[in-house]
């Protein structure tokens, strides 16, 4: 059944809504994806799941598929327009990729293999299902669900026992304590800079010698009118013209606060999140470049998921999780015995996150080498997929009507493929760490800060990359970090 800090958050919800007495799923992924994992009730999971899936796509006047086609049309239009052959030919031009055929080359490259996981993995759910005399087929509202029983049998791990070691603010405190290793910053909090609500706190960020480097803003918790998901943002970018400017970076999240004075405690997956969107700042905070346009996170889109993607590891080095994965009430560290199920079940469950994740790629870079045509986003949506082959038991990590990553704005459309991309890059990078046996070895350290963190977009992005690594990436890292055979 669900956790007492998923009831507790439930609760509060509810409260938060004007009905205390009573338990509220919110619409977002961070309360909709505990429910499905836990959640012993069938059709409540499926509710769930059919309303977060299908939103921006019910027939109402918050139905988004005229306005995507209208887009889409319009997009296909201004590429004309600049003399590219489709919108996606004209936004990759500037990235590490350069064309729609290396991207897809590499997302299909990955995909048969991520689909042929799926396929073991809804085996070793189903089973499951029938031993435990269930009578269903799995469906996508069963994934989640399953999956955790089956992580519990194969690996006896059960993340029920993993949270109660997770604390926000304790691993807050460990990726500034890793950034200092590694970087050699120092956090200060400040009390006297403005903010825009009260669960906003700020530090002041400092090298070792007490130079000044910039301000870290970090804005936790979900509320009413702000955005689902986790980000990070810049209000001042770096700069060096004729004086120094310092940048203003912020992370935000959408936790569930709990009733007042209790512990909020994240899921495994979302303290990655949290790792991966300090990553982003941090690369913000490390920019010494002349020019703002080219300074932190504004890289090649396909490039500037590399930093984030690889601040992700540190979580799980044995440097952090003894010291801040401590448990919530007894201050103990983290087990050994529960560490090594961790590292055990690393890449557990990889092929629902890969083939989810890729399916919303794959169907963003279709989109966008359509052309001119009059697109109905459901049915190339439907149409997509089926060509693809996608798994029944499992859907689009963001469906079209509510894909905000390349809808909301230009930023992501014709780059979702940009984190399968970057994490080629990610994967490759992490094993030189490895290699050197630390992932805090100072010389490869130096070496990520000069080369990647601190350059921007000051140099092509594969030069910065082999100037790190030695040489140009090997994808076979990718393949190897996500349990996929390698030929």
């Amino acid at each position: 059944g669900l956790p007492d800090s998923v009831v507790s958050a439930m609760a509060k919800a509810a409260k938060d809504r004007g009905q205390e007495g009573k338990w509220a799923v919110t619409n977002t992924r961070s309360s909709m994806d505990p429910f499905l994992t836990y959640a012993d009730n069938r059709k409540l999971r499926e509710q769930v799941w059919r309303t977060y899936y299908n939103r921006g796509d019910n027939g109402d006047e918050h139905d988004n598929n005229t306005i995507i086609a209208e887009i889409l049309k319009l997009r296909a239009v201004r590429a004309k327009m600049l003399g590219y052959e489709t919108h996606a030919h004209w936004r990759l031009e500037p990235t590490m990729a350069k064309t729609p055929e290396a991207t897809m080359a590499l997302m299909m490259k990955v995909w048969p293999k991520a689909v042929a996981r799926v396929r073991e993995e809804v085996a070793d759910m189903q089973k499951v299902a029938d031993e435990q005399g269930d009578k269903i087929t799995i469906e996508p509202w069963d994934y989640r669900y399953y999956a955790e029983k089956v992580r519990k049998a194969k690996y006896d791990l059960d993340f029920n026992e993993v949270k109660p070691y997770l604390q926000l603010e304790k691993l807050r405190e460990a990726m500034m304590w890793a950034s200092g290793e590694l970087f050699g910053f120092r956090y200060r909090p400040v009390n006297d800079v403005p903010v825009f609500h009260p669960d906003v706190r700020v530090w002041e960020v400092t090298k070792q010698d007490g130079t000044h480097v910039g301000l870290w803003y970090l804005d936790p918790y979900a509320r009413e009118g702000k955005r689902s998901g986790a980000w990070m943002t810049d209000y001042r970018a770096q700069e060096n013209i004729k004086t120094p400017v310092t940048t203003i970076v912020s992370n935000n999240s959408n936790f569930v606060p709990g009733a007042e004075g209790e512990v909020v405690l994240i899921s495994w997956d979302d303290a990655e999140t949290l790792f991966h969107e300090f990553g982003h700042a941090l690369h913000g905070l490390c920019s010494e470049v002349t020019y703002p346009s080219q300074s932190g996170t504004s890289v090649a889109r396909d490039y500037v998921e590399f930093p984030s993607q690889l601040l992700e590891h540190w979580l799980s080095t044995p440097e952090v999780l003894n010291k801040y994965a401590v448990h919530y009430e007894t201050g103990q560290p983290m087990p050994q015995a529960l560490l090594d199920k961790i590292q055990r079940a690393a890449t557990f469950n990889e092929g629902f996150a890969t083939v989810e994740y890729l399916a919303s790629a794959l169907v963003d870079m279709k989109l966008h080498l359509a052309g001119e045509v009059d697109i109905n986003p459901d049915t190339f949506e439907r149409e997509a997929l089926v060509e693809l082959g996608m798994p029944r038991e499992i859907v689009m990590r963001h469906r079209t009507p509510h894909f905000q990553h390349i809808f909301a704005g230009d930023a992501y459309s014709a780059g979702y493929y940009s984190y399968l991309w970057s994490d080629a890059l990610t994967a490759d990078a992490a094993e030189v760490f490895e290699d050197a046996g630390s992932f805090y070895d100072r010389d490869v350290a130096d070496r990520l800060y000069k080369s990647v963190f601190s350059v921007g977009d000051t140099i092509d992005p594969a030069d910065g990359f082999r100037a790190f690594r030695g040489r140009d990436v090997d994808t076979r890292a990718l393949l190897r970090k996500r349990g996929f055979p390698v030929e």
